[in-house]
């Protein structure tokens, strides 16, 4: 995949996209092997909450699906221990299909609202 492409892919998405305090930024990151969330508050310009494959037990037989869908999760959770209801969902430069919507489904289980 062309580098310019990605970053102007990632530009255009995060135009329309601004984490306030009330409704931070969820932002998604996938590499082939893991998969990243994080939450962040772009008026203070730090990080609130993030999770990754390694937060979550890992079972033999777990899809890359089933592993983003238990971070969405596990995100979730953090989210509701610091009282933040809905997040503005930003999937960088990546489809929102496969891991990453997982990622979406399994943070919206937890009754967040994105």
């Amino acid at each position: 995949m062309n580098h310019d492409k990605t970053e102007r892919r990632k530009r255009k998405v995060r135009s329309s996209i601004v984490g306030k305090s009330a409704f931070p930024r969820l932002s998604v990151h996938r590499s082939n092997r893991y998969i990243y969330a994080q939450v962040i508050d772009d008026k203070a310009g730090h990080t609130v909450a993030s999770a990754s494959e390694k937060d979550i037990k890992v079972e033999k037989g777990m899809t890359k699906s089933t592993r983003a869908e238990e971070v969405g999760k596990v995100m979730g959770e953090k989210l509701k221990k610091l009282k933040i209801k809905q997040v503005v969902f930003d999937r960088g430069q990546f489809k929102y299909a496969g891991r990453v919507k997982a990622v979406a489904e399994g943070v919206r289980s937890t009754e967040i609202t994105i």
